[in-house]
C-alpha cells in the first residue's frame, strides 16, 4: 500500500513554494503598471491598470537586445569550456600517477575557499599589459578558471564510484588513458559534467563583478540592469524588465535540465546513461 505524503510536509513546501513565488509575481506585475498606480505597492488593486510602456523604454532606450547576446557568449563558451577541461583533469587526478599530484590537486580545490574580489586587481593589471581589457576572454577566463576548484571535486568524487572493472577491461582491449577517458569515462559521467556545465551557466550568467570591470563596449545583461537600477529617475519598472529578462534565461536552464542535479547518480554498467 502507498504511504501517504504527510499534510505537514505539503503545508511546508506549499509555504515554502509561496515565499517564491510572490516576489515573482510581484516583478511581473510591476513591469506591467504605470509608475503611478505602483505608489501604494503592486499589491494593490484599487486603480488597476496595464501597459507595456516599460517593456517598450527599457528595449528602446537601453541596447537590450546585444546585452543579451553579449551574456550569452560569455556564458556559453565559458560553461563549454568547462565541460570539456574540468571532466579531463578530473580524470588526470583521479587515475594517473604523477609525481605531485596530491600537492597540486590541493592547491587547486583550496582555490575555492579565493574570493574573486582578491585577484581582481592582478588581473586588470595582467589584462591591461596584454591588452586584453574590453575583450571577452578577459571575462571568460577567470570565469574557467574560478570554476575549476569545485568542478573537479564534483568530478572527481563521481569517478570514486565508477566501475573500476570497465577501466581495466579498456586497457586490457590496449585503450591508453587518452581511449579510456573519451570512450570509456566521459560517455558513462554525462550526469556529474551536466551538472557542473548547470552550475557554471547559472554564476556566469548572474556574474556582475568581472564583466563590470573588464568590458567596456561589451555590455552584459547584469551591468545592464545594475545601469538601470542607478539611474537617478523612478524606473523601478524598467528595473522590473530587465530583471526578468536576465532571470528567464537561468530559470529555463534549471527547469529543463534540473533532472541532473538528482543527487548519486551511479554508474552501474558499460553502457551509456
Amino acid at each position: 500500500m502507498r504511504q501517504r505524503t504527510p499534510w505537514l510536509a505539503i503545508a511546508l513546501v506549499g509555504l515554502v513554494s509561496l515565499i517564491w513565488i510572490v516576489p515573482i509575481i510581484g516583478l511581473i506585475t510591476t513591469s506591467i503598471r504605470p509608475a503611478g498606480d505602483l505608489v501604494n505597492g503592486w499589491w494593490n488593486t484599487d486603480n488597476l491598470h496595464f501597459t507595456l510602456y516599460a517593456w517598450h523604454t527599457v528595449w528602446q532606450k537601453y541596447k537590450l537586445s546585444t546585452a543579451f547576446f553579449v551574456s550569452l557568449e560569455l556564458t556559453s563558451l565559458s560553461t563549454i569550456l568547462t565541460m570539456l577541461l574540468a571532466p579531463a583533469a578530473a580524470y588526470a587526478f583521479h587515475y594517473l600517477k604523477f609525481k605531485g599530484r596530491r600537492t597540486l590537486l590541493i592547491i587547486v580545490i583550496n582555490t575555492f575557499i579565493l574570493p574573486q574580489q582578491v585577484v581582481i586587481i592582478p588581473l586588470f593589471l595582467l589584462w591591461r599589459h596584454l591588452g586584453l581589457i574590453d575583450n571577452i576572454w578577459a571575462v571568460i577566463i577567470p570565469y574557467v578558471g574560478m570554476s575549476f576548484s569545485w568542478s573537479i571535486f564534483m568530478i572527481k568524487n563521481f569517478f570514486n564510484d565508477f566501475p573500476p572493472e570497465l577501466i581495466e577491461a579498456s586497457k586490457l582491449d590496449g585503450c591508453g588513458p587518452i581511449q579510456t577517458f573519451f570512450y570509456i569515462v566521459l560517455p558513462n559521467s554525462i550526469a556529474p559534467i551536466a551538472a557542473v556545465g548547470i552550475l557554471q551557466f547559472l554564476w556566469s550568467w548572474n556574474s556582475l563583478l568581472l564583466p563590470m570591470l573588464y568590458l567596456r563596449h561589451h555590455i552584459s545583461l547584469t551591468v545592464l540592469l545594475a545601469r538601470i537600477s542607478s539611474s537617478f529617475e523612478p524606473n523601478i519598472g524598467q528595473q522590473s524588465v530587465a530583471a526578468i529578462i536576465t532571470a528567464i534565461v537561468p530559470l529555463a536552464i534549471f527547469i529543463v535540465f534540473q533532472k541532473y542535479f538528482a543527487a548519486g547518480s551511479k554508474v552501474s554498467s558499460g553502457g551509456k546513461e
